[in-house]
């Protein structure tokens, strides 16, 4: 049995930097590609963990793209079985929708590094204290949410207030993205789409200044998010060892 399930919704935004982490330890991932089968029915029962990534769409597209409702339901059916999920970008957005959480608009969109400040339950955070108290880290969205009730707020930026939360004790939602790299960044510089994004966000920076700091600030965010993502992975645990039965 499959132990990680993963809801992906675009070809460039992948597991990143979290992909090696997970299959070092072993564990089968099954993925849902839902721009490729947007018909897909998950089971979630028989999956040990949930992570949702991120995508250029929003919460309130699930008017025309009911794979969105199936997210939502099997976030739902997650929490109701206890199974660690962790939410990135729309992702957490979708986490914060089930919750209860008003996903809207942001006044200003995050495209490009930005300073995380963690809150104090943050730094005591079993998952999240490892990426420390402040450091930068890399952001693509225009929208966000309130911080769902029964939540705890991790995180925020100067600009944008909800940036992580942890409910209950496995459940995370990250609207910035721990799994990116160098190489993905520059994949989604090059992205006309995104690039398209960027140029009519009004920000005071463009591609070439985010391509410079991504050299400066990429491989300190991955070496911050590694011992994150393996905490994370501890709250689903190692998978069994097959015993091996000794030849006759």
């Amino acid at each position: 049995m499959s132990r990680l399930l993963v809801f992906q919704h675009v070809a460039a935004e992948p597991l990143g930097t979290l992909d090696p982490l997970i299959r070092v330890r072993g564990h089968r991932v099954r993925f849902v590609n839902f721009e490729r089968d947007p018909d897909a029915q998950p089971e979630v029962a028989k999956y040990r963990g949930l992570v949702v990534l991120g995508g250029p769409m929003n919460v309130e597209d699930r008017v025309h793209r009911a794979h969105l409702v199936t997210e939502l339901k099997a976030i739902e059916r997650a929490l109701e079985l206890g199974r660690p999920v962790f939410g990135i970008c729309l992702g957490a957005q979708l986490l914060a929708h089930v919750l209860g959480a008003p996903v809207r608009r942001h006044t200003q969109p995050e495209i490009g590094w930005y300073e995380l400040h963690s809150t104090e339950p943050g730094r005591a955070d079993p998952v999240f204290a490892a990426l420390g108290e402040c450091s930068p880290v890399f952001q693509w969205h225009s929208y966000t949410f309130d911080l769902p009730i029964g939540a705890v707020q991790l995180a925020r930026t100067a600009s944008c207030e909800q940036q992580a939360f942890r409910y209950g004790e496995s459940a995370y939602g990250v609207q910035f993205h721990p799994e990116v790299d160098a190489a993905l960044i520059r994949r989604w510089l090059a992205n006309a789409g995104y690039r398209a994004e960027l140029a009519c966000a009004g920000l005071a920076h463009d591609a070439e200044m985010i391509a410079a700091h991504t050299r400066e600030h990429a491989e300190p965010l991955r070496a911050r998010a590694e011992p994150l993502f393996n905490a994370f992975l501890d709250l689903i645990g190692r998978p069994a060892r097959r015993t091996v039965l000794p030849s006759r």
